[in-house]
């Protein structure tokens, strides 16, 4: 299916001082996906102010948004619609990231049939293997740039 419209999304690289990055385990429409925080941008906002509110909704935190690190260069059709996928990722900080409720689990919440979930986790950035960690095309581009940063 050709795509018929762009599919914005935003997300966050947070890397605490363990150099542990922050991923998110969701089940988004009956799939287990791993990836980094954030999401889709919603019509007449920002970029960093669609990465703030995601983890205002998500995480009940605020965040600081830093410095652009990517934006898709290449063409990613979406697994879900009939838009083409265009993501920009961002360094950020939160002074409470100690604060979030992470688990050191997989997938680490209650599967309800019909509901998406999510959950947190910390991963060291030397442990982030890009076929088994991270499950989107241009997550696993970011994820390859980390590790050789």
């Amino acid at each position: 299916m050709s795509p018929t419209k762009f599919n914005v999304r935003v997300y966050g690289l947070f890397i605490n001082e363990k150099q542990q990055i922050l991923l998110a385990d969701e089940l988004i429409r009956g799939e287990f996906i791993t990836k980094f925080p954030g999401g889709g941008l919603e019509l007449g906002e920002g970029l960093k102010a669609g990465l703030q509110r995601e983890f205002e909704e998500e995480c009940g935190i605020s965040v600081s948004v830093g410095e652009h690190f990517y934006t898709t260069d290449f063409f990613v059709p979406s697994a879900y619609d009939s838009t083409q996928v265009i993501s920009v990722y961002y360094r950020c900080t939160f002074a409470d990231w100690k604060n979030i409720k992470t688990s050191t689990k997989k997938f680490d919440f209650e599967i309800i049939e019909g509901k998406d979930a999510e959950s947190f986790r910390w991963v060291k950035l030397a442990d982030l293997h890009l076929e088994t960690a991270i499950h989107l095309p241009i997550d696993k581009v970011v994820a390859g740039m980390l590790i050789e940063d």
